[in-house]
């Protein structure tokens, strides 16, 4: 019989009887420690890695995209008593080198606003992957700002390579979400020409015109009375609004065929959805809840407005065209929160300033 090469190299085999056996005791697992990251160690290590976090967005929304994630859809807790108001559970998981679960719990209350406080809070719960116990509870407000601005300055590059790039930036509402935005189009070699703002708050308009003049390079700001001059004088167009239903209704205004980041959703109305090439992030998370592509579909009974995801523009499935608006409508998805949190997470604990809660979990024998 022919001596396998492999032998005659010089590698041994191992005699059945000195293989290793299968264990018939499972792995000791631990029970990891419990730590709380306030929000200021959560903007500390987000503030000035803008590019760094576009870049986790991204790389992380492609893990999504070819399948190694899971993310249910949302579920959103409403009030009879307070019908502006809502909290909103993602719960998520994430492969890849992340390899983590979790739930983002956030909720929007508009009235709070006038009271001097944000409208939005949020907490992100970290899973251990292995066990399955919460490791960690993050203030998730800035974390959730992060990855939308994350989101939307890959959206803005991604959809112009094959257009004009836009030099006249328009703000559609000018609260953190807005702010957060404009701070990550810089940050990501965005320069604007003028940049225009409008909201139906002409003080919350004045905060924003306020916060741009001391940028570093402020160009032409100008606040804008109406939403119509605000969306013809611009060719980037950025609605981050909590409008709960379309309130932009008239497609003649897009006529000069801008790129639109639609991050609240619920501005458009269907005749200027159909006009309009649309992408989103997940199509199946961005046609629910009475999303304006959701509208449109209930009105057409079909989806064949969507040209397709971000994916399919970043992958070169899907050519944009010149001649017609670009929406981009992203549902925001819980693994971009996961990433960004467990991110925040690694780099706490690296520099050794986790704050630990200890004995979290006290019930950890199973018969007492």
């Amino acid at each position: 019989m022919t001596t396998p090469p492999f032998l005659r190299q010089g590698v041994r085999t191992m005699p059945q009887s000195a293989m290793p056996q299968p264990s018939t005791t499972p792995p000791q697992a631990a029970v990891p420690p419990f730590a709380v990251i306030p929000g200021a160690q959560v903007q500390h290590t987000l503030q000035g890695r803008e590019r760094q976090i576009v870049d986790l967005v991204e790389s992380t929304y492609r893990l999504h995209a070819a399948g190694d994630s899971v993310n249910p859809p949302s579920y959103f807790l409403r009030f009879p008593d307070r019908p502006t108001a809502r909290i909103i559970a993602l719960p998520a998981s994430i492969g890849g080198q992340v390899r983590v679960d979790g739930l983002k719990w956030i909720s929007s209350f508009p009235d709070n606003v006038s009271s001097g406080i944000p409208r939005a809070s949020a907490v992100l719960i970290l899973n251990d992957h292995d066990t399955g116990y919460p490791l960690a509870c993050l203030e998730s407000s800035i974390i959730s700002a992060s990855r939308t601005a994350a989101m939307a300055a890959s959206a803005a590059d991604w959809l112009s390579r094959h257009r004009r790039r836009p030099t006249r930036v328009g703000f559609f509402g000018t609260g953190l979400i807005a702010r957060y935005i404009h701070a990550y189009l810089t940050a990501t070699g965005w320069n604007f020409d003028q940049i225009g703002i409008h909201d139906v708050s002409p003080d919350h308009a004045a905060g924003f015109h306020s916060y741009l003049e001391h940028t570093d390079a402020a160009p032409r700001i100008t606040t804008h009375d109406s939403p119509e001059q605000l969306i013809r004088s611009s060719d980037l167009v950025v609605f981050a609004t909590i409008a709960g239903r379309p309130h932009v209704t008239d497609p003649a205004w897009f006529d000069h065929n801008p790129l639109v980041l639609h991050m609240s959703l619920r501005d458009l109305a269907p005749d200027i959805v159909l006009a309009s090439a649309n992408i989103v992030d997940d199509v199946d998370h961005c046609l629910k809840a009475d999303t304006s592509p959701h509208l449109t579909e209930q009105l057409t009974g079909n989806r064949d407005f969507l040209t397709g995801t971000l994916d399919d523009v970043m992958t070169g499935r899907v050519a944009l065209p010149e001649d017609r608006p670009v929406v981009f409508s992203p549902f925001g998805l819980g693994v971009l929160d996961l990433a960004v949190g467990k991110h925040v997470y690694d780099e706490v604990a690296r520099a050794g300033h986790l704050h630990v809660v200890e004995d979290f979990f006290h019930e950890l024998s199973r018969y007492g």
